[in-house]
């Protein structure tokens, strides 16, 4: 077991030459390279990911660890496992989370390790939706047949048969569990039940979980994930549905490098934060009236060929004006002063969308809110300076703290507006 902290310094680990190159191309980590003061160990550097993953081992360089082995790699996130997953949840679903705090908090259990509370609530969330059953749709199906049902499909009948019957080629629509919400289910139990650190016990019910799914088509690996549309009808799935997208997408093969596949899970921590600061502060501005908008094109020129994205927009309640730009950074004050290079870029936002204000959003810091107000950016007929405000998030306060925190800011910007 080999254990980092995600940002923290680097550690020299007895690792062979062929993993240790793997992981340095393969972005798991913010750096991996060969330890100049210790031959046969490298210097593995955390960035913003965390969770686990499984690292074949061609040598025994780890201890206890035989040769042809895996080890694991875990890596430790530096806020609460307890408060990482509220800010999932609250993320996959901000408009519910938002009316209703509780319907953002993931239930892990007594868990707090990444990968063992992922494991143990995905598979509460998949139990709670087959509570009534398998959700069963109507499906388009395709095949041959001795028997007419449905649709021939005479293309098909004669490339393949030259127009002799039977064997008959049919289309017809199947009620049927195989549907793309039970397919998306059974794919994440079975990506759980290949991750290391997942309990026993846990491990047992997902493969329970596994069994009622059978009837769902597996995956194939490197395709989209199949769509599906919120509806009523699978309401019950929705919190399991977005879950286990999540861990579809944090269990991709894009870890793969150097020829081994390193399998395992890992939650990005940048876009983590991101998506639930602009989710939350989308939902405080709506009860005001105004709309936010994620990733908001526009460009920097006159000419449209430098383009920009801030994560949040905010707009009048016509949909038109902007009021406010948003830009999340999970990012640490630890010398008393964030990147000046944050304070170019909002300006840069400021003044493509001729704004009076702009606020970057970090998720801790020495300081609490600050703001820096810009020389010489004062506008002719009433408008004054361009002011840049930082604020800071404490993700160890309780939930319903941090949802406050955007309530204020929101009514702020509304006051803003009114007074304009």
């Amino acid at each position: 077991m080999i254990t980092l902290r995600e940002h923290a310094t680097a550690r020299s680990i007895p690792l062979d030459a062929v993993t240790g190159r793997a992981l340095a191309v393969s972005g798991v980590l913010k750096s991996a390279t060969p330890d100049p003061e210790r031959p046969g160990n490298w210097l593995l550097r955390a960035g913003s990911r965390v969770g686990a993953i499984r690292l074949p081992v061609a040598a025994p360089r780890v201890p206890t660890t035989r040769a042809h082995d895996a080890v694991t790699l875990r890596i430790v996130p530096k806020t609460p496992v307890r408060r990482l997953f509220f800010l999932l949840g609250f993320s996959l679903d901000p408009a519910r989370a938002w009316r209703q705090e509780r319907d953002g908090t993931v239930d892990i259990g007594a868990h707090e390790d990444v990968v063992p509370a992922l494991a143990y609530a995905v598979e509460r969330q998949i139990d709670r939706a087959l509570r009534q059953g398998l959700l069963q749709g109507y499906q388009r199906v395709e095949e041959s047949a001795l028997v007419l049902r449905g649709r021939v499909r005479e293309a098909e009948q004669i490339r393949r048969h030259f127009g002799r019957t039977p064997p008959v080629e049919i289309t017809y629509d199947a009620y049927t569990a195989d549907t793309p919400e039970n397919r998306i289910l059974r794919a994440a139990c079975e990506a759980l039940l290949r991750l290391p650190d997942v309990p026993g016990d846990v491990r047992r019910r997902l493969g329970h979980q596994r069994v009622r799914l059978a009837d769902a088509a597996p995956l194939i690996r490197g395709r989209d994930l199949p769509e599906w549309t919120p509806s009523r009808l699978n309401a019950r799935y929705q919190p399991a549905l977005r879950l286990s997208e999540a861990v579809l997408r944090g269990t991709s093969p894009e870890h793969r490098a150097g020829g081994l596949s390193l399998d395992g899970f890992l939650f990005d921590m940048n876009v983590l934060f991101e998506d639930f600061v602009t989710g939350a502060l989308r939902e405080a501005v709506r009860e005001h009236g105004f709309t936010g908008r994620l990733q908001d094109p526009h460009h920097l020129d006159t000419a449209c060929k430098v383009r920009m994205r801030p994560d949040l927009v905010v707009h009048r309640p016509d949909g038109r004006t902007p009021v406010a730009v948003v830009d999340a950074k999970y990012k640490t004050d630890k010398t008393g002063s964030y990147p000046s290079a944050d304070l170019y870029q909002m300006l840069a936002y400021c003044t493509v969308l001729g704004l009076r204000e702009g606020h970057l959003v970090y998720a801790a810091g020495q300081h609490g809110e600050r703001f820096h107000e810009v020389r010489g950016s004062g506008r002719p007929g009433g408008y004054g300076s361009v002011r840049l405000y930082q604020h800071v998030l404490d993700l160890d306060r309780d939930p319903a703290e941090l949802l406050d925190t955007f309530r204020a800011l929101a009514a702020r910007l509304a006051a803003d507006h009114h007074q304009q």
